[in-house]
């Protein structure tokens, strides 16, 4: 595997973000939960970007060899930094913990299940280089390629999609979208306290409050089946709705 270009880890950088791709750094999240079948190839598709990445894994209380596997692949340059939940804290937290530790330009979440891929963080941070956006959601439903699977997972992320759009006023295609690549000024700005799958709802009734500019391209997904191991259910979708009420109508800054 060829290592990716990254970021030293006690290397600084801050706004105004870099119009040269020679410059600018993106940090990519990666929260991992029992992903020892996938975090390996996950993290070595970045070895394909034509950028300078930085990768902040965080292994949120692992069960299995994740936590193993990226403490090699750290010790290997492969990864920039590792940080250890000592116990499962959500996604949300293992996000939050990510983006403290970032030191890119521009901050990127970036699942360990091989879903997204992240040789499409050129599409995603082309408006932001251009300077006409400080965030971008990648969006599945547009018109990437994309596995075809469950047919009420996609009915759930539309509703869900439009009632977070009527309470924040904008016009997503995709809410629930992993790949949401945002300044990080403004990331670290946020006050986020999501512990869970939270975090996607309220990065995006944060965004909006904040008055961002937003833009949405399309990207490709692979999603998984349960038998591979996804992890999202029926009850995330539920909690969901309370997110979209709590983080646009509540202004809920308590962590829950």
């Amino acid at each position: 595997m060829r290592p990716p270009t990254v970021l030293p880890a006690d290397a600084r950088r801050s706004a105004p973000i870099p119009r040269s791709l020679a410059e600018l750094v993106v940090t990519a999240v990666v929260p991992a939960k029992d992903e020892e079948s996938t975090i390996e190839e996950s993290i070595g598709r970045f070895a394909a970007v034509p950028l300078t990445v930085e990768i902040v894994a965080v292994n949120d209380g692992s069960g299995d060899r994740t936590g193993e596997i990226l403490d090699r692949l750290q010790k290997a340059g492969v990864i920039s930094k590792v940080i250890h939940h000592p116990v499962n804290r959500g996604k949300g937290a293992a996000v939050r913990t990510g983006i403290q530790a970032a030191t890119g330009h521009v901050i990127v979440i970036q699942d360990a299940d091989l879903e997204y891929d992240p040789r499409e963080l050129p599409v995603l941070l082309d408006p932001i280089l251009q300077g006409k956006a400080d965030a971008v959601f990648g969006s599945r439903f547009q018109s990437g390629p994309r596995r075809v699977l469950y047919f009420w997972h996609s009915v759930g992320n539309k509703v869900l999609t439009l009632l977070s759009n009527m309470l924040t006023d904008l016009n997503l295609t995709d809410m629930e979208t992993c790949y949401k690549m945002v300044r990080a000024d403004l990331m670290k700005s946020l006050p986020l306290v999501s512990e869970r799958f939270g975090i996607e709802v309220e990065l995006t009734a944060r965004l909006a409050r904040s008055g961002a500019r937003i833009w949405e391209v399309p990207i490709s997904y692979s999603g998984r089946t349960y038998a591979e191991g996804k992890k999202i259910g029926w009850k995330d979708g539920v909690a969901a709705l309370w997110h979209i009420l709590r983080f646009n109508l509540f202004r809920a800054d308590q962590r829950q």
